[in-house]
Formats: C-alpha cells, sequence, structure tokens
C-alpha cells in the first residue's frame, strides 16, 4: 500500500488532470483517495503520470547497440550486420536474459512500466529441442522482468521461421508462461502477456501468419507484426507485386485483436481501411527515423480513429529505450508530416495509447482500479525553471529526463533514480561476459 503525497500535478490520462494525494491499495491498484496506514512516499515539487508503456521493443538487441556496419545503412545491409553479430554471440537462453535484464532495467530507469518484447531470433542447435529451447529462451526473458518488477508482454515473433515450428513453439510459450491461468493471454496479476506476431511480409510468408494466427485463437492472445516503413513497401512490391497492407488484409491480418508497427509509407485509402478493421498502431520515430525508414502521418491516423501508441524498437534501430526521449522526437517531427502534435496527445500516446494497442484496459492511466503503475517526474530543478506548463514541459524541457521514483502495482521498482531490485553495475557486467563488451 502506497500513498503519494504533495504532487504539484497528477495526469490521471491525457484528457484529465488533477492534485492531491494518490493512493494505491494492497491489491496494487489505484484507489479512491488515501489508503489507510499506507506507506507515505513525498512527491513534492513532482508530476506523476501512469508508467510509461514501450508497445514496441526488441529486448535482445539491447546488447548489440552501434555496431559497425549498422548505421545508416540498408535493410539488406543492416539484416547480415545484426545476424553475425548475434551468431557470434550465440542466442541461447543465458544471452537473452542478459540482454533483456539490460533493457527491462533501462525502461524501469526511464519510466517505462511495461515492455512488449518481440522476439524474432531463434536459432536452430544442433541435437537440441527446437521447441524447448524456444521455451526456455521465453522463460528467461520472463524472469528477467520478474526479478526487477517490470510488466512484460513477450510476443512469439517469427522472421523467416518455418511456420510450422513457429507454431509450435509459439503454443508451448503460451501454455508454460500462461500456466498459472490467464485471461486473454495475461496472467492474473497483469504482470505478464504473450501474443505472437511475425517480423512483416517482407520475411515471413502467408503460411505462418496464418499458423500463427490460429495459436492466437486458440490461446486468446494478441497479434502484432510490423509493416509499411519504406523497405517494407518495397520488397513486398519487388516479391509480391502488392502492397504489405494488401497482403495483411488478405492473409486475415487486418482485425481488431492486431496492433501493426511503424506505419511510415501508408495512403489516406490505407488508412481509411485500418481504421475499418479496428486495427491499432505503434509509432517508432526513434527506429524509424535515423534508420531512413519514414515517419508515420501520426496526426491523419489518430483523426481516422486509430488508436496509436509507442515504442522505442530495439538498439540495433535505435540505441536507447528512453520513451520518453522518443515521444519528444514524435512530437518534434509531427509537423513535417501534418500539424504538429500536442504534448498531451503525445504522452496519451506513450501510456494509454500502448495500452489500447495491448488491449490492457487497466493500464496507461490512474483512474480508481487501474494498476498502480506511476511515474513521479521531479520538475523542481533548473531545466524546468520557467516552465508554465508542467505537464507539457515533461517533454518540451530536459530532453533526458529520468524520473525520481517508478512504482509498478504499488511496488516501488525505482527509488531516488536508483534500481531496488538489482545493481546496474551486475547486469552491466553480466551481459559484458556475454557479448564481450
Amino acid at each position: 500500500m502506497l500513498n503519494l503525497i504533495g504532487a504539484r500535478r497528477i495526469l490521471v490520462d491525457a484528457r484529465t488532470e488533477r492534485d492531491g494525494p494518490l493512493g494505491i491499495g494492497a491489491d496494487g491498484l489505484v484507489a479512491d483517495g488515501e489508503v489507510p496506514g499506507a506507506e507515505t512516499l513525498d512527491v513534492t515539487g513532482c508530476v506523476l503520470t501512469p508508467g510509461l508503456v514501450n508497445a514496441h521493443h526488441h529486448l535482445l538487441q539491447s546488447g548489440f547497440r552501434t555496431l559497425p556496419g549498422t548505421r545508416g545503412v540498408p535493410m539488406r545491409d543492416w539484416l547480415p550486420a545484426m545476424a553475425a553479430a548475434y551468431g557470434a554471440a550465440g542466442i541461447d537462453a543465458s544471452l537473452v536474459h542478459a540482454t533483456a535484464a539490460v533493457g527491462l532495467a533501462e525502461s524501469l530507469l526511464c519510466g517505462v512500466t511495461t515492455i512488449a518484447d518481440h522476439h524474432l531470433n531463434w536459432p536452430a542447435q544442433d541435437g537440441a529441442d527446437p521447441v524447448a529451447r524456444t521455451v526456455a529462451m521465453a522463460e528467461a526473458v520472463a524472469a528477467a522482468a520478474g526479478e526487477l518488477g517490470a510488466r512484460l508482454v513477450f510476443v512469439r515473433g517469427s522472421a523467416r521461421d518455418d511456420a510450422h515450428a513457429a507454431a509450435d513453439s509459439a503454443d508451448a510459450i503460451a501454455e508454460r508462461l500462461l500456466a498459472q491461468g490467464h485471461e486473454g493471454g495475461v496472467t492474473r496479476d497483469g504482470r505478464l502477456q504473450v501474443g505472437v506476431g511475425p517480423a512483416g511480409v517482407h520475411s515471413d510468408g502467408e503460411e505462418t501468419f496464418r499458423r500463427l494466427a490460429e495459436v492466437a485463437r486458440r490461446h486468446g492472445l494478441r497479434r502484432r507484426t510490423q509493416a509499411n516503413e519504406q523497405v517494407d513497401t518495397e520488397v513486398a512490391l519487388q516479391r509480391h507485386g502488392r502492397r504489405p497492407l494488401d497482403l495483411l488484409d488478405e492473409w486475415g491480418w487486418l482485425a481488431p485483436d492486431v496492433t501493426i508497427a511503424h506505419l511510415c509509407d501508408v495512403t489516406d485509402d490505407e488508412i481509411a481501411l485500418l481504421a475499418e478493421r479496428g486495427i491499432t498502431a505503434t509509432h517508432a520515430p526513434g527506429c524509424d527515423v535515423p534508420m531512413g525508414w519514414g515517419i508515420a502521418p501520426v496526426a491523419r491516423l489518430l483523426q481516422a480513429g486509430i488508436p496509436v501508441g509507442l515504442g522505442t524498437s530495439g538498439g540495433g534501430s535505435n540505441d536507447a529505450g528512453h520513451l520518453l526521449a522518443d515521444a519528444r522526437l514524435a512530437m518534434q517531427i509531427s509537423g513535417l508530416v501534418g500539424p504538429q502534435l500536442p504534448a498531451r496527445t503525445v504522452l496519451g500516446m506513450a501510456t494509454e495509447g500502448g495500452a489500447t494497442g495491448l488491449g490492457r484496459a487497466d493500464l496507461g492511466q490512474l483512474r480508481p482500479g487501474a494498476r498502480g503503475d506511476v511515474c513521479v517526474w521531479d520538475v523542481s530543478g533548473v531545466a524546468d525553471a520557467g516552465v508554465a506548463d508542467p505537464i507539457a514541459g515533461l517533454l518540451w524541457a530536459a530532453p533526458g529526463r529520468r524520473p525520481r521514483h517508478v512504482i509498478v502495482g504499488g511496488r516501488v521498482v525505482v527509488r531516488d533514480h536508483r534500481l531496488v531490485a538489482a545493481d546496474e553495475r551486475d547486469l552491466v557486467r553480466a551481459l559484458s561476459g556475454r557479448v564481450g563488451r
């Protein structure tokens, strides 16, 4: 139980603000008022927001940032450079635990309480049971999240995998990670969720999409994929003579349970189709801009009624997991492809928008009954001096801003800018031991 007292302002959701105390009950949910007998956390001089939701990450890439041959190069060159680094390190449960722990820790320290990890890399190993191996890797990521106190959405992805093998292992992962009971692919405590998602039509064929859709139906999972970066469109046209969204529609992947990341290169007709099908979207400017893949027309998507979340993507294309910094970038570049997005709209994308794409009405807001995931942002220093609107100032001022405290389900997981459950240096040493950096 926890009472946060003295906040300058509380962002309940993108449309609602208030002041006064914020209570979180023993059940980890936001209370209607203060909680008697709860621990008190003084947050004087701070703004409170819902915990941020990173709706699109590749945690494995946290161990492979700024690699030679991966900056400002075409996708056809980027993919083999990343693959060579993965091969040298050897992808197994120990590597994915180390990379996930670093990526999750970085996320928490930056105010991200829920991370959707789209894991795409499942290399074969001689003599190993492929299903058991993939389950072990998924369990390693989930273990890292549990150790640090983050909420995890583990997406069993696919990139040129055999369709049958991808479906078999996705089934096994869902059964193992959700063994203690779930609703809609979410465990009862709300801390772990499972989804499925091919990388995109540029890498996966119709059979893979259809087989993973069958797994999603069997287990009640959300589906996710990537589409319409410029390179995705080019590959689809070359290989199939059609645009990516036409293929996804034919293959049964334009539906209300699907979230699509990137969507940089979309026409007005395609936006109307996405809205008609009930699709949700994820904007990833910190990946798309430096890689030259385009800028999603977020204002047009929102105007069409498409909920939009925000994601960082992975360290191979965006070398930081700092979602608030990417929210700032999204706000600043939005005027290049339409009207500039207001700060509150983008904060809504980083919280409630991402939660909507995950099917999680319990996240991304601070209304009574929602999960008690809170970021405490200190706005009392010189970086915020002269700021008239402290909510908008979260994005406009202090580009490297990090929260003072981070709370997940009423549990403080970052206190005074430091992880509670781990020492950053230990996490760095564990990763360095696996990748040699």
